[in-house]
């Protein structure tokens, strides 16, 4: 199965790998030839009238595309048939005018990022309609006690909602990251063919600023082709964005194993989990967001190994970020559409965690009792006093309240009906509901910001 074929095929297109296709690209690459040319019509360098003629026609529905397509071939250069199209399209003496002093880099890099702009959108999208899910499942499960699980053992009482909040409180601060690059990120690049500059006459700086504003982009301060490090910080940041939609898909998968049975990804009728074994109802999505999270992570090495550029350019470099970054995009879309559809189509099942609370027979209570203990006879006798009951019920089978109950200092201190009372884990969650319902308060909060910004 190839790499653009998820094993799920229900899940919908979020529309991001289309904004890195053939055609979207050389668009990309013509909207920054037109902002160049104004630019530099602008500061008297090329005659307004070019600049216009070149937006009339940097139109790829013009281009002959096989006349493109003839001259990749024949060049091997991916920019210069494109360019030769235009000028041929252009009446007049315009075309000699497109692409005015600017190295192939210069374009292409810069229409990279138009591209990446729309995609980053696009994941804006996603992520706030993943937060809106998440809220209404933390809100929902807020009370649903569950086994707290630390080394995967048994730990302390819990609620589902509270592990929902926690990563609903992990993407928030992916968006604050996401937000926070912006500025840094989509920027133009315009420096020439070693970044000095010299073919625009001193209007390097006021050209790349100019281009920058048509394009609602920003400036590079140092327009250098071997800085890589903003477009690698956007890897990084995705790379943690999918990572912890791919926790989130791990413990799904964990808790629906037959062993826990807590809850259960949406299995549509139909569904076939194995050719062999008519039972499975296997963990679809989350698999496939698990694998995708994993090819993110390891596209992070590929996009630091960008920012090891030789001298003033090194063309290897400029295609391992453009291949990272547009694999990035494309996953993080697929990653955050599959989670989507495993928050809002999960079954929750409080029954089967409350039997799995109370597997241990109270076990689960053991620091509950050692606090109520310890204000009696002092915190480090308390922790002896329930550490020996615990072993003894762990290795015998006993069960740990009639080990508790014959204990004559348990006794005497808490009583019969206090100590059964406190062996009651749906008591002992502590502030989980609270941290799921602020969790959640937060979530829409958050997506109700990013959904203004995107529309």
């Amino acid at each position: 199965m190839s790499l653009e074929q998820p094993t799920n095929l229900r899940v919908r297109d979020p529309g991001i790998r289309a904004l890195f296709e053939r055609d979207a690209r050389w668009q990309a690459w013509l909207d920054v030839e037109v902002a160049l040319a104004h630019a530099e019509a602008e500061a008297g360098m090329i005659p307004a009238e070019a600049a216009e003629e070149i937006e009339r026609k940097a139109r790829l529905d013009l281009f002959d595309l096989d006349r493109v397509t003839e001259g990749l071939r024949v060049t091997g250069h991916g920019l210069v048939p494109l360019v030769w199209e235009l000028d041929r399209l252009c009446e007049g003496d315009a075309g000699g005018y497109a692409h005015w002093g600017a190295t192939t880099q210069n374009i292409t890099q810069t229409g990279l990022l138009l591209q990446v702009r729309r995609a980053h959108g696009v994941v804006l999208h996603e992520v706030a309609v993943l937060l809106e899910a998440l809220a209404e499942l933390a809100e929902r499960t807020k009370d649903d006690a569950i086994a707290g699980r630390t080394h995967a053992q048994h730990a302390v009482p819990s609620t589902f909602g509270a592990k929902v909040a926690v990563w609903i409180d992990e993407l928030c601060r992916h968006v604050e990251r996401l937000r926070q690059l912006e500025p840094r990120l989509f920027v133009v690049m315009l420096g020439g063919g070693a970044g000095t500059a010299a073919s625009f006459e001193g209007h390097g700086p006021a050209l790349q600023a100019r281009m920058g504003e048509l394009l609602g982009f920003g400036s590079m301060p140092l327009p250098s082709r071997t800085t890589y490090d903003h477009m690698t910080e956007y890897v990084l940041v995705l790379a943690m964005l999918d990572t912890t939609c791919g926790k989130a898909a791990r413990e799904v998968r964990r808790l629906m194993a037959d062993e826990y049975g807590e809850v259960e990804e949406p299995v549509p009728a139909g569904s076939v989990g194995s050719s062999t074994m008519p039972q499975k109802r296997n963990p679809k999505l989350c698999q496939d967001i698990m694998a995708d999270d994993t090819e993110v992570r390891a596209l992070v090495p590929m996009a630091l190994e960008a920012m090891l550029g030789d001298h003033e350019a090194d063309g290897t470099r400029s295609v391992l970020i453009d291949r990272a970054l547009s694999r990035a995009l494309e996953l993080t879309g697929d990653i955050l559409v599959r989670l989507q559809d495993v928050v809002t189509g999960l079954r929750v099942f409080p029954e089967r965690m409350r039997e799995n609370l109370d597997r241990s027979g109270g076990l689960i209570m053991s620091e509950s009792l050692m606090l109520a203990l310890g204000r009696e006879i002092g915190r480090q006798r308390a922790h002896d006093v329930v550490y020996e009951a615990a072993q003894e019920a762990a290795t015998t089978g006993e069960a740990f309240a009639s080990i508790l109950a014959r204990d004559e200092e348990v006794a005497a201190r808490l009583g019969a009906e206090r100590l059964a009372g406190m062996l009651d884990p749906a008591r002992y969650t502590g502030d989980s509901a609270r941290q799921a319902g602020e969790q959640a308060a937060r979530a829409l909060r958050v997506a109700g910001e990013l959904r203004e910004v995107v529309g």
